[in-house]
């Protein structure tokens, strides 16, 4: 199968937002779930591979602030994946940050092994660390007071999510019950 990498067109929506739901279905962002696409300010950019039929097979959108480049998703459809999607989206990526004088890429994400491989293949180097915490009564009705106890007046939290130091790492596993490590990798374009 052929793709075509090019600009995200609005026309893409609906196809991006399929192909970001089913990419983030096995990984800790599965419930990242959105009805519509953030746009990315310029100079940011927004890449997307696409099939023979138009369909977005993979994404790549990318923040640009100063000299640093954030990818903000990155996403290979399930039924495109183990294709160089993902590496070719990615050597578009830094060429164009490289051309709006950026000097070093990163990208934060969660600890799904093979996200975490992709990005120490693709020459990325792992540096900072927090956790993400979710807080949800499905899980454990306890949880949200025991993340939130003084609500604000007239709310009973339901859920969380929070952000907490990795040194609370072992606290935090204790108290609740879906906590990740995100990770900040980067390399110097």
């Amino acid at each position: 199968m052929s793709y075509t990498i090019r600009e995200y067109r609005p026309a893409d929506e609906p196809s991006w937002l399929r192909c970001r739901v089913l990419s983030f279905l096995d990984t800790p962002y599965f419930d990242d779930v959105h009805r519509t696409r953030a746009r990315i300010p310029r100079p940011g950019f927004e890449l997307v591979a696409v099939d023979a039929t138009g369909a977005v097979a993979a994404i790549m959108d990318v923040c640009l602030e100063g000299a640093l480049a954030t990818i903000d998703t990155v996403a290979v459809h399930p039924d495109h994946q183990r294709r160089g999607l993902g590496r070719a989206l990615l050597g578009e990526a830094r060429h164009r940050a490289r051309t709006l004088r950026a000097d070093m890429l990163d990208a934060w994400t969660r600890d799904h092994p093979a996200t975490l491989d992709w990005y120490r293949a693709m020459g990325f180097t792992e540096s900072r660390h927090y956790l993400h915490v979710y807080a949800n009564r499905y899980t454990d009705p306890a949880e949200p007071a025991r993340a939130i106890p003084t609500p604000a007046p007239g709310l009973r939290p339901v859920s969380a999510f929070l952000h907490a130091s990795l040194d609370e790492e072992a606290r935090m596993r204790g108290e609740f019950t879906r906590v990740h490590v995100c990770r900040r990798f980067a390399a110097p374009l």
